[in-house]
């Protein structure tokens, strides 16, 4: 992989990693038009993809900077210093152990089937198109049915919890973590900006935790030059997904999540007339 290559890899990552078309199936795409993805040893692609989205979280902590502080006092104080019944504890206090909670069902389940999810099979071209286009009909019902009457601080442990499971279809490459916790987010009644902003404070642990892993176990196989263009593409992704993170927020306060739905279609229809055609 060239620097180039992993330049243009990082942008494709930090831009869709949070807006709700799949990150995953972008960079695949990508990779395979690049045919940088080996049949041999698809586990290196599912690591690159997992070690490079350790910037889009560090844009996630650098934007979110003054909530995730806000959460980390609060719970501290309300859980270690001077315990408080659940029920009688702040916003931000209970916000911390969603997340925490919330992170369990991806958790238990990424590593359970850890080896299906790095295998050949989820890299299938046909799979991202099934998948684009499956959430993009199940994310226009949950747009049809959504209240929006929900404010962060209505959120509570069913609501965590639901959208944590929903965290667990993003490990289905096409789905997208950000698109799977915002749908589920609007079915239960949040409203857009809301199930944005507890979709990236969802992802945290998840996403940190299996970057982490994943980039001690692909040591073995990084050299140099391995080293030096996974920085390069970690670093584009964290630029452009503070980008993202910003529009998305922005954008979700006055429109509805209709113009990443039809472009979920397009390109799942598009994926599929590649696929046909062989050329990918």
């Amino acid at each position: 992989m060239s620097i180039l290559e992993a330049i243009i890899l990082g942008i494709i990552q930090g831009l869709t990693e949070f807006l709700p078309i799949s990150s995953t199936a972008h960079v695949t795409i990508a990779g395979q038009l690049m045919q940088l993805i080996s049949s041999e040893h698809p586990e290196q692609w599912t690591a690159f993809i997992a070690v490079i989205q350790l910037g889009t979280m560090a844009a996630v902590i650098v934007y979110f900077s003054r909530d995730i502080t806000g959460i980390l006092r609060d719970f501290w104080r309300e859980n270690i210093q001077k315990r408080r019944r659940f029920s009688e504890q702040s916003v931000n206090a209970r916000l911390g152990w969603y997340v925490v909670l919330g992170s369990v069902p991806i958790a238990v389940i990424g590593l359970t089937f850890k080896k299906l999810i790095e295998g050949e099979a989820t890299k299938e071209p046909l799979l991202i198109a099934s998948s684009l286009i499956v959430l993009a009909l199940i994310m226009a019902i949950a747009e049809r049915r959504a209240t929006l009457r929900k404010s962060i601080g209505d959120i509570g442990l069913k609501d965590a919890m639901l959208v944590g499971f929903a965290q667990c279809l993003a490990l289905v490459p096409g789905s997208s973590r950000s698109g799977t916790t915002i749908t589920a987010g609007l079915f239960l009644g949040m409203n857009r900006e809301v199930a944005a902003r507890f979709s990236f404070l969802l992802s945290i642990p998840a996403v940190l935790g299996s970057g982490l892993l994943e980039f001690v176990q692909s040591l073995e196989y990084l050299q140099g030059d391995g080293f030096l263009t996974l920085g390069v593409a970690t670093l584009a992704s964290a630029v452009s997904g503070y980008a993202a993170i910003a529009f998305l927020l922005r954008f979700l306060r006055r429109h509805t999540t209709m113009l990443f739905i039809v472009y979920r279609i397009i390109l799942g229809l598009a994926l599929f007339w590649l696929t046909a055609m062989a050329i990918i």
